[in-house]
């Protein structure tokens, strides 16, 4: 049975990590301090150690030399939530063999692992050996997206490019999975905070109960549990950008010390009578009507203008379906690289599949889709074969609905299609999968004049 080392200062999520991998028949350890840690392994030899990146008495990565030194075919994962492409780097030169960004999924954490047991057992002390660990883990710290060549794509990176060197906060607008996170994090880095640190905050996953300490920290002894001093997001984020994400999930209370927080640029963790200056920038993201919200009383009417300083609404990839196969090809890629596959590319069929799919999940959905075509190919190509069923349903559905013509739709998706080309037919008959000639014919037949 694996044995691993959690190395924790939050009692709490180090209980609940240690709970779910023990029914995953792990053998758990905990540490809730570096020296704690340090104890441990000299007593014992662990196959996995799980690290935060900061702890109360020194940095988690300095640990590293020690486990190292121990045991160099101990596989180290560092934990943080404090996502810097330059601490991943750092994490990596040390030995680590992979850095991951909390809040993360329980099936994250657990292909993590398993992959490090099996680096483990096959690990030599060549150099050659350890390239392969260090360019997954930038990809997953780094990741990204094609820009998209779209007018909505243009639209947007215009708007990213007109706020980024500013101080303004931003309100990110959009449905799920059309990656707010992507373009707060785009913002950041073409600010004038872009060596500082950016802190992506989850206000959905905080439970309501430890919501002010996780913003804002507390001190040891502050309330049961709190073993050691613990730095909230905000003084995590001093010099950078939080991004606060699903805004609209934070109760009332909380959106009272927030306010507080941005408007005196002040913090006082739970426990203290000191408060701390923080100098940040604010970005959050919402999927909701905030400004119903605030009608219905369930918003802060001057926490949402104070937010709302710039917003940037992300339009669906349902907006932007030239970009589709760029965003395709682009998570292709990564599955290949993620997965050790070697598919090249999509078949005709689903292609066409593709674009006729309303996508209702966006980029997120898309993503998945096709990491999951890329695991099931047997070959080089992604054919319809591998593709869930209710897509494969769904566009074989709509591409019936258009290609049949002279139905009572067909009128409806030409106009709409115009209205989103803004006039320019060529676009709109690529939209609709037909040729210009098609187009115009329909045009006339239909008496639509532009």
């Amino acid at each position: 049975m694996p044995k691993i080392l959690i190395v924790e200062d939050d009692v709490a999520f180090c209980t609940m990590l240690k709970t779910f991998l023990q029914k995953k028949e792990y053998q758990v350890s905990t540490a809730f301090s570096g020296n704690e840690a340090v104890l441990q392994i000299q007593e014992e030899t662990y196959d996995i150690v799980l690290t935060d990146v900061r702890l109360p008495d020194r940095d988690g990565i300095t640990l590293l030399e020690d486990i190292k030194a121990k045991n160099s075919e101990t596989q180290v994962i560092v934990m943080t939530g404090y996502a810097e492409i330059n601490m991943a780097v750092n994490a990596i030169k040390q030995g680590a063999f992979d850095y991951i960004s909390k809040p993360f999924n329980p099936d994250t954490i657990l292909q993590t692992i398993k992959k490090a047991l099996k680096v483990g057992k096959q690990e030599t002390k060549t150099t050659e050996n350890k390239v392969t660990p260090t360019k997954k883990i930038i990809n997953v710290v780094n990741e990204s997206f094609v820009k998209g060549v779209s007018d909505a794509s243009k639209k947007l990176n215009e708007y990213v490019a007109l706020v980024a060197p500013t101080r303004m906060s931003v309100l990110v607008i959009g449905d799920s999975g059309t990656g707010k996170e992507y373009v707060a994090s785009s913002i950041h880095k073409v600010s004038t905070r872009a060596d500082k640190p950016f802190v992506a905050v989850d206000c959905g996953a905080i439970p309501k109960e430890i919501a002010s300490s996780e913003f804002f920290g507390h001190i040891k002894g502050s309330f049961t549990g709190a073993v050691n001093d613990k730095v909230g997001h905000f003084e995590a984020a001093n010099g950078g950008t939080l991004f606060l994400d699903e805004i609209g999930n934070l109760s009332y209370e909380l959106q009272v010390q927030l306010l507080r927080a941005l408007q005196e640029r002040k913090i006082k963790p739970v426990g203290s009578n000191k408060e701390i200056e923080v100098d940040i920038r604010v970005i959050a993201a919402t999927n909701e009507d905030l400004s119903h919200a605030v009608k219905e009383g369930e918003f802060r009417e001057d926490l949402y203008h104070r937010l709302n300083e710039f917003s940037i609404k992300v339009p669906p990839l349902k907006d932007r379906i030239e970009d589709l196969m760029l965003f395709a090809n682009h998570f292709l890629e990564e599955s290949n690289e993620e997965l050790d596959k070697h598919v090249v590319g999509f078949a005709d069929e689903v292609l066409d599949t593709f674009k006729k799919y309303n996508w209702p999940g966006n980029l997120r959905e898309l993503k998945n889709i096709v990491k999951r075509s890329v695991l099931l190919s047997q070959g080089d190509m992604i054919i319809m074969d591998v593709l869930p069923n209710d897509i494969a349903y769904a566009s074989h559905n709509a591409k019936q609905t258009y290609g049949l013509f002279k139905n009572q739709n067909e009128q409806e998706l030409i106009l709409d299609a115009l209205e989103k080309a803004n006039g320019n037919k060529a676009k709109a008959a690529r939209m609709l999968s037909i040729d210009r000639k098609t187009l115009y014919n329909k045009l006339k037949q239909y008496d639509i004049s532009l």
